[in-house]
């Protein structure tokens, strides 16, 4: 029920944002640039993500009929924007320990959640309105105070845009300030490649947002 409420929401403040789009695409979207994440070897994924892809194998199947890399139209840019804002507003900031009494638990939210939940749910919501799930990769980070965090990459033709749930703001990968340790494989989303050569192999998860 709360999972449909949210759609709802989706679907009407898309259909009034679509109404006051303006004919350039908004939010620094568009601009010349190739920033693109370096990927490395296959790593492993996150614990979290493991045991999420064996209670949710459907969320967790390949889909190779579509590019990676996408040419965003004008309306999916903002339908992105709208998404990244809407669910962070929706969905409260709590930890794993303190929802379900265990340090890592990976899993699409209702109301609640911390930030590998929220990156889920953005995912989920944004393959609902037809965009690829090779160009939605969930991806695992160390922040500003080097603690593990964990945000949705979205990768297009004109770099890669990090889906955060600590800001509104899409910004591309290497203007977050955080460490890229790895993410998603665009063709099998239950394999995971590195994204620093230093860390291969590495299991860190995403922690709880503050």
């Amino acid at each position: 029920m709360k999972m449909a409420r949210i759609a709802r929401g989706v679907a009407l403040l898309l259909g009034c944002l679509l109404t006051l789009a303006s004919p350039s695409l908004a939010g620094g979207f568009g601009q010349k640039t190739q920033a693109f994440a370096r990927e490395y070897a296959d790593t492993l994924p996150p614990i979290g993500f493991v045991e999420f892809c064996q209670r949710s194998p459907e969320n967790c199947q390949p889909d190779g009929s579509r590019p990676h890399r996408l040419d965003l139209t004008e309306q999916q840019w903002l339908l992105v924007r709208m998404v990244n804002a809407f669910v962070n507003g929706a969905i409260a900031p709590v930890t794993d320990q303190t929802l379900y009494g265990t340090p890592e638990y990976w899993t699409i939210p209702t109301d609640a959640g911390d930030c590998e939940d929220v990156a889920l749910l953005k995912k989920k919501i944004l393959m609902s309105k037809g965009l690829p799930e090779e160009a939605l990769r969930m991806t695992v980070v160390l922040d500003e105070h080097g603690e593990g965090h964990a945000v949705l990459t979205l990768t297009t033709a004109a770099g890669d845009y990090i889906l955060d749930n600590r800001r509104n703001e899409i910004r591309l990968w290497d203007t977050t300030g955080y460490t890229m340790l790895k993410r998603q494989s665009a063709q099998d989303p239950r394999k995971w490649v590195s994204l620093e050569p230093a860390r291969q192999g590495s299991s860190i998860a995403g922690t709880a947002s503050k």
